[in-house]
């Protein structure tokens, strides 16, 4: 009985914790790039100054991020540990892809994304790039699967 209820609820809990703790971490991580990636401060812009571009471009971080979570809880194989390890791994990968493509967005295209942000009318490129981090998001999370 002891066994059974180790097997049945304690592991599947001890693994969903994991996994939230990661996908936390990497949230947090991807806050901190977004941030660093554009002028001023992200939280001050979008819960201060309720600026919509801000707020756009860290939600599509968020999805992203989440996407490549999924993809890689989804792929993971040979318990916890591992499947943790690897999540977090292919999580700090896929930050690190939509930093660089976020930075190649910005040399490609007129101005700078990241003045963009700040500006108070609503912004097309913001929208862009946001598509750019859930796509970017995506194909990772499906090439880990």
């Amino acid at each position: 009985m002891i066994e059974e209820l180790s097997r049945d609820v304690l592991g599947p809990l001890v693994g969903a914790v994991a996994y939230s703790a990661v996908g936390i971490v990497l949230m947090v991580l991807g806050y901190l790039v977004t941030d660093w990636l554009t002028p001023g401060k992200l939280g001050e812009l979008i819960w201060t100054e309720r600026n919509k571009n801000a707020a756009i471009l860290l939600t599509s971080n968020v999805l992203g991020v989440g996407l490549i979570v999924v993809g890689a809880i989804w792929a993971s194989e040979g318990g916890v540990v591992r499947g943790v390890v690897s999540t977090f791994v292919y999580g700090v990968i896929g930050l690190g892809a939509m930093a660089i493509a976020f930075l190649i967005l910005d040399l490609l295209t007129p101005g700078k994304l990241g003045d963009i942000l700040t500006e108070d009318e609503l912004q097309p490129a913001v929208w862009v790039t946001a598509a750019m981090h859930v796509a970017l998001g995506g194909v990772i999370a499906m090439a880990l699967s």
